[in-house]
């Protein structure tokens, strides 16, 4: 089966992992009787780092590309806040907060390194027209 080129990109491998991760705490660890707009957050934020990572791979330009790349950052920082408050909350231990964490950083640098790989693209062909 043809994969789309986005799929190949190990940064979204780990944000479809992470979204994965984030989906189970908001199904299996905040009450459902109560946060359902945290829950819902969650959901939407972590969902939002990979989508937007394939959304800006189907771009025509690579500057766009980067601009949902920034986009797709910022929904992970989101979530990160979200899980600070979920922690907080104890509705997490310690533990899988780190892990969680640990993921969220490894994410973040893969995005900002895929960034400037780019970037340095764009400025190179550029400089050589």
């Amino acid at each position: 089966m043809e994969q789309f080129g986005y799929q190949e990109l190990k940064v979204w491998q780990m944000a479809i992992e992470f979204a994965d991760i984030m989906l189970d705490i908001a199904d299996n660890k905040i009450p459902n009787n109560k946060h359902y707009r945290l829950k819902e957050q969650i959901e939407s934020a972590s969902v939002s780092v990979s989508s937007n990572i394939a959304e800006g791979k189907g771009r025509w330009s690579q500057k766009e590309f980067v601009h949902f790349l920034y986009i797709a950052r910022g929904s992970l920082y989101e979530t990160v806040s979200l899980l600070t408050i979920v922690k907080r909350r104890s509705f997490i231990n310690e533990t899988d907060f780190n892990i969680i964490m640990s993921k969220s950083i490894e994410i973040s640098k893969a995005l900002n390194g895929l960034i400037k790989s780019i970037k340095t693209k764009i400025k190179l062909t550029s400089y050589q027209l």
